[in-house]
């Protein structure tokens, strides 16, 4: 569980392999789902050089839960199952 005041840490790797598999445009929704549900106050975005998984790639790591073979598409379900009750609005 997060508690109030914790922040859940969002990793993409943005390793040339991800980066070219699609973790560029998965960036770019990512961060359209945290503004429009306001979890900006909850969650802490980051890229990171390479997670060493460049076969599995693109990866995108969620608190603890690490993803593989993520897509555009499929990042917003990631989300939706990483929160979801949603923003708190502040």
């Amino acid at each position: 569980m997060n508690g109030e005041g914790e922040k859940k840490e969002i990793v993409l790797c943005m390793g040339s392999s991800c980066f070219a598999r699609g973790n560029a445009k998965t960036l770019e929704i990512v961060r359209r789902y945290i503004e429009e549900r306001k979890l900006q106050a909850r969650v802490f975005l980051k890229g990171s050089r390479c997670e060493e998984k460049c076969s599995c790639g693109p990866v995108v790591q969620v608190g603890c839960n690490s993803y593989e073979r993520v897509t555009p598409e499929s990042v917003v379900e990631i989300l939706r199952s990483e929160f979801p009750e949603g923003g708190d609005g502040e």
